[in-house]
């Protein structure tokens, strides 16, 4: 979805978003209907505390698959602005491209709508900042769809670190490919920026933005910080068919204490997909797409001296003496089912009908913005780029 409204940089006022007591059904719009705002839509079929009733895209048959995953009586809209006068909307998800998220985000709070918004949180350094600038004295709730972050599993792994099960961690390496060109079809011609708006520097900032920021949200969680600098490498090296955005990066960032964190992502090769891998002296996780593994050091074996001394926490059916040899030991962690998208999703319910600030919030979609925008930068300039020159 590509509309051609100007971005405002500020609000005289802020409306005061609508109270949803715990027994009541939110009304939901969404606004961008392509494949994650379609996908958002099949998931609220699943989920009765919304109703979905309006939708938002100006490809007629974008909008028309979305409303036929909506309430019998929703409506749909070609002007977004339209959709959030709508005064029965309680929230709205905005799943647009990256660029109009700023005008978006500022006008769904000026019109009261509590505000599910996608990540990355906006398209450059300037509409991050004044997003969180004006989201922290509204009175409404917002949360940036960095969706692991309402994921069993990843606070299993945060419970783990912080309890010291990998001792000190120095390293963490994240990758996320793909083997495929990243394109949507197109029939006509004409149209081909709007559907394909990822691969134009215009309205994308390409792989850092869609697909490394997940985890460079997760490393943010996990260290308790922000990188101090990072430099890297990317090009359209692989697919040369007029595309702006990059078809591969390589980033390293700089966190406190020495922690240095590695994200690659390409488009050429799938091998192993998505993988995180955490680092520490004492072992190592491996975070896969739905499941994890804990890996000891030798240096642990020989602390522990293979003896069994109890149940290791997470670790399914596990002993120390079993996690201390070096074998994949699975985390045991209960998702109920439910993929990460519903998660966020019920998080999003939760803050809403609670008056609750959410754990994926302005603040931390501000922070993990700030990262994917110097990382693109330092690829950009071919230089070091440092976190106290570009954030707040």
């Amino acid at each position: 979805m590509i509309v051609t409204a100007s971005a405002s940089g500020s609000l005289a006022s802020l409306a005061f978003a609508k109270k949803v007591s715990a027994n009541d059904t939110i009304n939901i719009g969404i606004i961008g209907t392509g494949q994650r705002g379609t996908g958002l839509a099949s998931v609220l079929q699943n989920m009765p505390s919304y109703k979905l009733i309006a939708c938002c895209d100006i490809l007629p048959d974008r909008l028309e698959k979305c409303l036929s995953l909506a309430d019998k009586d929703a409506k749909g809209y070609s002007n977004y602005k339209k959709l959030l006068n709508n005064k029965s909307v309680d929230a709205v998800i905005i799943s647009s491209p990256l660029s109009l998220h700023h005008e978006m985000v500022m006008a769904a709070a000026e019109n009261g709508k509590h505000i599910f918004c996608e990540k990355t949180m906006a398209y450059d350094y300037e509409q991050t900042k004044a997003i969180r600038n004006k989201i922290k004295d509204y009175k409404g709730i917002f949360q940036v769809g960095h969706q692991y972050r309402s994921t069993p599993m990843y606070h299993k792994v945060r419970e783990l670190l912080t309890n010291g099960r990998l001792g000190k961690v120095k390293y963490f390496r994240c990758q996320y490919h793909r083997n495929n060109d990243w394109r949507r079809p197109v029939d006509n011609p004409k149209n081909e920026k709007t559907i394909n708006w990822r691969m134009y520097r215009e309205f994308s900032k390409g792989l850092t933005a869609e697909l490394c920021s997940h985890q460079i949200d997760i490393v943010n969680w996990m260290t308790d910080s922000v990188p101090i600098k990072v430099t890297g490498f990317g090009g359209v090296d692989y697919w040369q068919d007029g595309r702006e955005t990059y078809d591969n990066v390589n980033l390293i960032y700089e966190y406190p204490d020495g922690i240095k964190a590695n994200f690659t992502s390409v488009l050429s090769n799938a091998f192993d997909g998505y993988k995180i891998t955490i680092m520490g002296d004492q072992g190592t996780i491996v975070i896969g797409r739905d499941e994890a593994w804990l890996y000891a050091e030798a240096v642990a074996m020989k602390n522990n001296k293979g003896t069994e001394k109890g149940i290791v926490d997470g670790v399914s059916g596990a002993t120390i003496k079993n996690w201390t040899q070096g074998k994949p030991v699975p985390l045991y962690f209960d998702d109920g089912g439910l993929a990460p998208t519903a998660h966020a999703l019920n998080d999003f319910e939760k803050y809403v009908k609670e008056n609750k600030k959410p754990f994926s919030n302005e603040e931390t979609g501000k922070n993990a913005a700030i990262a994917v925008h110097m990382g693109i930068e330092a690829m950009d300039s071919g230089q070091v780029i440092y976190w106290k020159d570009r954030g707040v």
